[in-house]
């Protein structure tokens, strides 16, 4: 019998199995109301639900109002949110698919328009009005952004806390894990990067100060969930352009992020100094496989490569050679919501069709 291949053979993080090593990474939908998911998640995310693939992460998602990007995004501080997001993970379960939420402050990258209003910083005569955004630094993310409020010590506390409170309103909603989004700019990775964190006390300076606030909210977090849960940590293993993270840097935090319970990195970029989006620079398919691979074998943590991987033979290659554990997509979902079934398609899996739902399954295995 033909060999299942690398990217459709389970794998398991503490008490969660993953059919499959596809991951549908997080995308900002921009389409809340108060933080809200609606009618809208639920379509976006029943399609994924039934398309074969091993893991959904959804957008990121607000652990307090003033954290969230945009005032389209959606969050989990409140009962309303809990309530809306249940149909949606109930989606996922329903196909034996674990889902997890990924957690997210923005930081100085919050009052945000909508990508296609502009995405620049808020009007204050709008109708949707800026609110007030916090970072390590006044540093605004970019020229003619507004200019951040420096975090005082007293309220890291605070940050960590809305974290641990989030991922406990996760389980309430039905998500089999949370990952803490700890790159992109927002304010974990702003922490990290010594571009926008300028400070001079216990969280800043030293790498050891800037990655004081990571690991306590990934403790916070750890510490709010049974032992049972995944937590996973997104992180910008590098800066764009201009920016001074290393990815020695990220390697000495994922070390300290195991210590405090961390399971898994998914292993991303860019994003500081805001505008310098990785995704706009010339890179090859894959490019950001090798922070997965260097976390991977140098500290011994599970991860997830993510970034231009868009066809099936590179996907499956990087699991089969152990570069990373999972694979993450995002674009590439949108553009073909079929993709995991392709893959198993063009892999020479034995019988493509299982690893979808038995209705779909049922009418391709009698049309093959």
């Amino acid at each position: 019998m033909t060999q299942v291949p690398a990217l459709f053979t389970p794998f398991t993080v503490r008490g969660v199995t993953f059919p499959n090593r596809i991951t549908l990474a997080p995308m900002c939908q921009y389409q809340a109301i108060d933080g809200v998911p609606n009618i809208w998640h639920q379509a976006h995310h029943g399609r994924y639900a039934t398309s074969g693939i091993g893991c959904a992460i959804v957008e990121a998602t607000g652990i307090s109002a003033e954290g969230r990007i945009s005032p389209g995004c959606v969050g989990i501080y409140t009962d309303a949110q809990v309530e809306a997001w249940k149909p949606i993970t109930a989606l996922y379960r329903a196909q034996g698919i674990p889902v997890i939420v990924q957690l997210n402050h923005a930081g100085g990258k919050a009052s945000t328009m909508r990508p296609w209003d502009g995405g620049g910083p808020l009007d204050p005569q709008s109708d949707e009005p800026p609110w007030d955004t916090v970072a390590p630094s006044p540093v605004p993310a970019r020229d003619g952004w507004h200019t951040p409020r420096a975090l005082e010590v007293s309220e890291m506390a605070g940050i960590a806390a809305d974290f641990a409170a989030a991922a406990k309103r996760a389980l309430d909603a039905g998500f089999d894990g949370v990952e803490i989004h700890g790159a992109h700019g927002y304010l974990l990775h702003s922490f990290m990067s010594p571009w926008s964190n300028r400070r001079t006390d216990a969280y800043g300076g030293t790498l050891e100060g800037r990655m004081r606030l990571p690991v306590e909210v990934a403790r916070a977090v750890r510490a709010a969930v049974p032992d049972t849960v995944p937590v996973l940590y997104r992180a910008s293993c590098v800066d764009g352009e201009g920016g001074g993270l290393t990815l020695d840097d990220t390697v000495a935090l994922c070390a300290k992020l195991k210590g405090a319970g961390v399971d898994l990195v998914d292993a991303s970029g860019g994003g500081i100094p805001a505008g310098m989006r990785m995704a706009k620079m010339k890179t090859p398919a894959g490019f950001q496989v090798p922070y997965a691979d260097r976390i991977r074998h140098d500290i011994g943590l599970p991860t997830m490569a993510v970034g231009m991987i868009t066809e099936p033979e590179l996907a499956n290659r990087i699991v089969e050679d152990g570069k990373a554990d999972m694979v993450a997509l995002a674009r590439q979902m949108l553009r073909d919501p079929a993709w995991p079934y392709r893959a198993a398609q063009e892999l020479g899996h034995p019988e493509p069709a299982s690893i979808l739902p038995k209705l779909y399954a049922f009418y391709l295995r009698i049309s093959a």
